[in-house]
């Protein structure tokens, strides 16, 4: 059932207003995403009609858009992702980390996503090997998965990231290690080691000039203000916390479910949109029980999410360790040896589109809700022209 209100509806009537006040803001990608979501399972993208064999009942189904960033386009990506995640789960405990950056380094952020974001990552997985590997510690050879968020419920900037790790390791003489019974790692040392290698990557990524900067940060491109910048930032703590360890596999994947492909806001959290004004539900981390309600002009509404728009090609889900893609499917399988498992079933590939869906949600889509008959396509609806596909003028064709 379609929600009352879809982030789509709020771009259809705000959109273009938007796009003309904020021209010489809002990116080609940001611009990309817009266009996507406007016309996602409308006319615009084209689509097919049905009819149903028993009943003769008729719909019509247009096509998704596909882009990462709309909130009606993930349930089939996440679940393809889980699916194929099911074989790597180990019957080992399962940690939940969060790497978080200072309000002074989000800021660089914003500006410099690819850059910032990929030191992010690098520093958190790192840091995670690192300690692990040590003898003091785990002594083992971890691998992880991380996910990147850069939103809190208020929709502002606030990038961090998501990583689970299964508790233990593979020893340097091939022997497979289990944590210590509902612990980890060390939080503080997790976090003083990455608070150094965050910065360091920092500093490199600017004497490299791969970093820019422009309205209130444009001083930061001189190297004596950049350095003052970050000096206070090497003596403050750096957030890196643990959630309480998961259950068993299942429960990371119901988790993965929930995270891997959530974007800045669903539509689930929408209330209404009146008189140029957005309502939705958030949840303010202080008082998590009391759940509350955010009202934003449209304008700004708008704003906040395309904060959250990647750049192309950027990975925001990523797996180190042995759960590399390089080299998982061959660790994987040396684990499960090591712990006696049988290898799982590998799952035949789906034939098309239909079958897929009804192998991963258990249910079809050519079911006729008036008669239990099935639906079989008799046309085709051709994409509209360019210009109606994308309902705006800009010059990024």
């Amino acid at each position: 059932m379609r929600p009352a209100l879809e982030v789509a509806d709020i771009f259809n009537r705000h959109g273009a207003a938007y796009r003309a006040n904020q021209a010489d803001s809002v990116t080609f990608e940001q611009r990309r995403v817009m266009a996507a979501i406007e016309a996602c399972r409308t006319a615009a993208l084209g689509g097919h009609v049905e009819r149903c064999e028993d009943c003769g009942e008729t719909r019509i189904a247009y096509n998704s858009c596909r882009n990462r960033h709309c909130p009606k386009c993930q349930g089939l990506a996440r679940a393809q992702w889980l699916a194929d995640r099911r074989a790597e789960l180990l019957p080992v405990p399962y940690f939940h980390l969060v790497f978080t950056v200072p309000a002074a380094i989000a800021g660089i952020a914003l500006q410099n996503k690819a850059i910032v974001y990929d030191i992010l990552f690098r520093a958190a997985a790192e840091t995670v090997q690192t300690i692990a590997a040590d003898s003091r510690h785990l002594g083992a050879a971890i691998g992880m998965t991380a996910v990147l968020h850069t939103w809190g419920q208020n929709l502002f900037h606030h990038p961090h990231v998501h990583c689970i790790v299964p508790g233990g390791g593979l020893s340097p003489d091939g022997r497979w290690i289990t944590c210590r019974p509902g612990f980890f790692l060390s939080v503080r040392v997790l976090s003083r080691l990455y608070r150094r290698l965050f910065l360091e990557r920092l500093r490199a990524a600017f004497e490299a000039g791969k970093l820019g900067f422009f309205g209130e940060l444009v001083g930061l491109a001189k190297s004596a203000a950049f350095a003052a910048h970050l000096r206070p930032l090497r003596r403050i703590e750096w957030v890196v916390y643990a959630k309480r360890p998961f259950g068993g596999p299942q429960q990371v994947l119901d988790y993965l479910g929930r995270y891997t492909h959530r974007i800045a806001i669903a539509n689930s959290r929408l209330i209404d949109l009146a008189e140029g004004q957005v309502r939705f539900r958030w949840k303010d981390h202080r008082h998590p029980q009391r759940p509350k309600v955010m009202t934003l002009p449209a304008g700004e509404f708008i704003r906040r999410f395309l904060l959250h728009v990647l750049p192309d090609g950027f990975r925001r889900i990523r797996h180190f360790g042995f759960l590399a893609n390089v080299h998982r499917n061959a660790k994987v399988a040396l684990i499960r040896r090591l712990l006696d498992l049988r290898e799982p079933e590998p799952a035949p590939e789906p034939a098309d589109y239909r079958e897929r869906y009804a192998r991963l949600f258990g249910q079809s889509i050519d079911i006729c809700p008036a008669c239990g008959g099935h639906f079989v396509e008799i046309a085709v609806l051709k994409r509209a022209p360019r210009q109606a596909a994308r309902p705006f003028s800009c010059d990024s064709s």
